[in-house]
């Protein structure tokens, strides 16, 4: 892909104007992938360039999958382990994936195990 289609792609142009809003506010990164089949999440610290916890629907708990109520779970699941790390407040990094479905469902989850964001 050349240089200039690569920046004409709008899913590009999103994630990097929303990660830019993210990194701004100086908290930490719930950063989240949505694949075909699957969701993934992880709380990132951009300062150190550490991940400090993981969470996706291939975890032993998750038996949804990469469905609504999966993605629901994955989400109690990551702010299960944010917590238990001592992080309880991040920035929600949805990247090129509007809020709508399984990435809404994943916050809804994540608000639920405690997380503010």
């Amino acid at each position: 892909m050349t240089a200039k289609r690569y920046e004409s792609n709008g899913a590009v142009r999103r994630a990097r104007k929303v990660r830019a809003r993210v990194k701004a506010s100086g908290k930490l990164r719930l950063s989240i992938f949505r694949s075909a089949r699957h969701v993934y999440a992880q709380v990132i610290d951009d300062a150190s360039g550490k991940t400090l916890a993981t969470a996706s629907s291939l975890d032993a708990g998750v038996k949804s999958g990469g469905n609504k109520s999966g993605a629901e779970a994955v989400g109690k699941l990551i702010a299960e382990r944010a917590i238990k790390a001592g992080i309880t407040e991040v920035a929600f990094d949805r990247g090129r994936f509007s809020y709508h479905g399984r990435v809404q469902a994943l916050a809804e989850g994540a608000r639920a195990g405690g997380l503010k964001f």
